[in-house]
């Protein structure tokens, strides 16, 4: 699983690893923004919690998890956690729901929160597939995603009210996490800072010496 403040680039860095391992990217961020665009009870409630920088409750979100991960190609080759669990009690029904395994890593990609705040004020999104952009690097044609054609736009929550009370919300439930997983030996910090390649090498590097490995080298975007 992959933790580290909004902003941070776990989604990228998810993204990557999947391609890497090639094993299903399990986002509940992505999960509820399908609930949201369509029209579910689910999504109503969801689009309202998270226009207000809040947390959706751990019931919905681990029923939402199970589910997935219950699904073949997780069980066949495992998967990569993104978004989730964010709070000690999460971690806690996730790993009575993978019982008698569990997680191999817990990777913490580690951004200074000034940073985070810059690039979440930054960045922009599809409304349709959620691809990541930002004013620095926007799509190549006006706005319109370069992959789907859906509208680029800045997120509700990506508003600066928002967006501290997200990250007040971290400090307060998800890095105890942090404490929680290194307790059990699970835990692996990393330097968010730099390159997106460059952050996928380290998650890469450790990986790997968890697994007792040698790292293999990242495949290179185009």
């Amino acid at each position: 699983m992959v933790l580290g403040k909004q902003g941070a680039g776990k989604g990228t860095q998810c993204v990557r690893l999947s391609h890497h391992y090639v094993v299903p990217h399990v986002s509940t961020g992505d999960m509820l923004r399908a609930a949201v665009k369509s029209g579910t009870p689910l999504g109503a409630k969801a689009k309202e919690t998270m226009d207000r920088g809040e947390l959706l409750g751990d019931d919905i979100i681990m029923e939402m998890v199970a589910q997935r991960i219950a699904e073949p190609d997780a069980r066949a080759r495992g998967f990569i956690l993104d978004g989730c669990p964010r709070t000690t009690h999460q971690a806690e029904m996730l790993a009575q729901l993978l019982a008698p395994i569990d997680i191999d890593l817990a990777i913490d990609i580690d951004v200074p929160t000034r940073q985070v705040l810059r690039r979440l004020a930054d960045r922009r999104v599809c409304m349709d597939c959620g691809a990541n952009y930002s004013t620095s690097a926007p799509p190549k044609v006006n706005w319109t995603c370069d992959v789907c054609g859906g509208e680029v736009v800045q997120r509700q929550d990506d508003t600066e009210a928002a967006i501290e009370r997200r990250l007040d919300l971290y400090e307060h439930q998800t890095a105890p996490l942090i404490d929680w997983y290194e307790a059990r030996g699970q835990m692996a910090r990393v330097n968010g800072v730099g390159t997106a390649d460059a952050v996928l090498a380290r998650i890469i590097r450790a990986i790997e010496e968890r697994r007792g490995g040698r790292p293999k080298a990242a495949r290179r975007r185009r």
